[in-house]
């Protein structure tokens, strides 16, 4: 490791790709699964499973969803979907009510409690962060975040 906490070693980079965005790549992974595991942590969600908090931070998302539409968008089985859903429901976490458009599905929402949880999570999670740059950060490294952001939001547009 470099004095930074990065790989001290050379990036074999596929062909017609430079070293640099092959480290720059492969940093950001890195950096990014760290910061993510470290969010988790410090998310008020010790008793919900990941599955779980996933699940519901997609319904307050969406909305108003069916259980199927919820499972195409996680990539899950609508049987494992299911099982998510139940815990959410028995915790009182979600709802469900008649689709109107359809009788034969039930809509997925979020219950008072259910938003206070994700919003009080959310906010954890900022604040967090929001400290940890304080913190951590000179003015200057602050600003270098915010713009390599600009930078990370034009990779991601299609």
């Amino acid at each position: 490791m470099d004095k930074d906490g990065g790989m001290d070693k050379d990036i074999e980079a596929p062909e017609g790709i430079s070293e640099s965005a092959a480290r720059a790549a492969l940093d950001l992974r890195v950096a990014f699964s760290r910061l993510r595991r470290r969010i988790r942590e410090v998310s008020e969600t010790d008793d919900l499973t990941p599955s779980q908090v996933s699940a519901l931070t997609l319904v307050s998302k969406s909305g108003a969803a069916t259980a199927s539409a919820l499972a195409a968008a996680e990539g899950v089985r609508p049987q494992s979907m299911a099982t998510t859903l139940a815990a959410l429901d028995e915790q009182g976490l979600i709802e469900r009510s008649p689709d109107p458009n359809d009788g034969r599905r039930q809509l997925v929402t979020l219950t008072d409690a259910g938003r206070e949880r994700v919003e009080g999570t959310r906010q954890a999670r900022e604040e967090w962060l929001a400290r940890a740059f304080q913190d951590r950060c000179t003015e200057a490294e602050r600003q270098t975040v915010v713009e390599a952001m600009a930078v990370l939001e034009r990779l991601t547009r299609q």
